[in-house]
């Protein structure tokens, strides 16, 4: 369809990473581990913590709230990732390159909002231990992980409509794997002043704030700990937040680097190896670092795991009386 001198765009054309054949089969196959892992590694976080009645707590309800945030943002990416590997035109249209950007911008700014709710989470259960079930009642934490989607979907809607408002003429081609914001931008006719502006202030506002509060939590935290007079004491308390810190660093160090700039200052090849990063890696680390490094996630998971090996041996055990009873009733 013509405006003026130009072509309107109705599709775009995913670049992806090589146009080499080989490579292209490797990347598809280490890119569906990693999305195998990441789905088998957080989706069991979510059911372990379902089914163990002692992981029914808020730090746990969190826990699980970033396990399907980690699944579901994995989930818009990779699997069109996966089809830019293995189909001879790497099109994505216009509506669905909306879409992906706009249900991407809501998992990794929900993710940002649920980092900062869970380092409050820890401030509480070590600096007010003795009103810890008090302030996070049920009800509290289900709010705090709604206004975190609440939040979220804000910042996506109008980091989308600025974005998409804009003209996409002549080149539709996006030189990354996913429909990302400096790409698209990079695609533009039009002025991207404000729709730099505004993804850059949305940027910074959600990091600096989410960061401050995590910051604060900590400090709090540091100095409650440094009061604890045992030993075991401090280093039980600092084993909670150990994880967390984890995933925090990880999370804001790539995700920083790749928003807190001008499109101007976007280097594709670079980015493409930092948006796997936080893409791809950082939600199958996750339920990695919360369960390797929290004592109640593997004693939970070997609950499980005897619970259930006791319940199939006496399956197997009523199979063989029950036929035992049968040979011996037929003779």
């Amino acid at each position: 369809m013509a405006e003026g001198n130009h072509t309107v765009v109705t599709e775009f054309i995913l670049l992806g990473f090589t146009d080499n054949l080989k490579l292209q089969v490797l990347l598809f196959m280490v890119f569906l581990l990693i999305y195998l892992l990441t789905l088998v590694g957080n989706l069991g976080m979510i059911v372990l913590i379902r089914i163990d009645c002692k992981l029914h707590t808020p730090m746990y309800f969190f826990i699980s709230s970033l396990s399907f945030l980690d699944v579901s943002y994995s989930t818009i990416i990779i699997p069109s990732t996966l089809m830019t590997f293995v189909a001879e035109t790497k099109v994505i249209s216009y509506t669905a390159c909306t879409a992906q950007l706009f249900l991407f911008c809501i998992a990794v700014t929900a993710e940002c909002y649920l980092l900062a709710v869970m380092a409050y989470d820890r401030f509480i259960a070590i600096c007010n231990p003795l009103l810890y079930t008090v302030i996070m009642s049920k009800r509290f934490c289900v709010l705090l992980v709604c206004g975190s989607y609440f939040m979220s979907c804000m910042n996506a809607t109008i980091q989308t409509l600025f974005i998409f408002h804009l003209s996409f003429c002549n080149s539709n081609i996006i030189n990354h794997f996913f429909c990302d914001v400096p790409p698209i931008l990079k695609l533009s006719c039009s002025d991207t002043y404000i729709a730099d502006l505004v993804h850059f202030t949305c940027a910074t506002v959600l990091v600096i704030s989410t960061m401050l509060l995590i910051l604060i939590s900590y400090v709090c935290i540091g100095f409650t700990i440094h009061k604890i007079k045992s030993a075991k004491g401090r280093c039980k308390a600092f084993s909670t937040c150990a994880s967390h810190m984890s995933a925090v660093t990880m999370f804001y160090g790539t995700g920083s680097f790749m928003y807190l700039r001008p499109s101007s200052k976007y280097s594709v090849e670079h980015d493409k190896i930092i948006s796997v990063f936080y893409t791809l890696a950082i939600p199958m680390l996750n339920p990695m670092i919360y369960s390797l490094r929290n004592k109640e996630v593997k004693e939970a998971l070997r609950r499980i795991l005897i619970t259930e090996m006791f319940a199939h041996s006496l399956f197997i055990l009523q199979w063989i009386t029950d036929r035992h009873i049968s040979v011996i009733c037929h003779y």
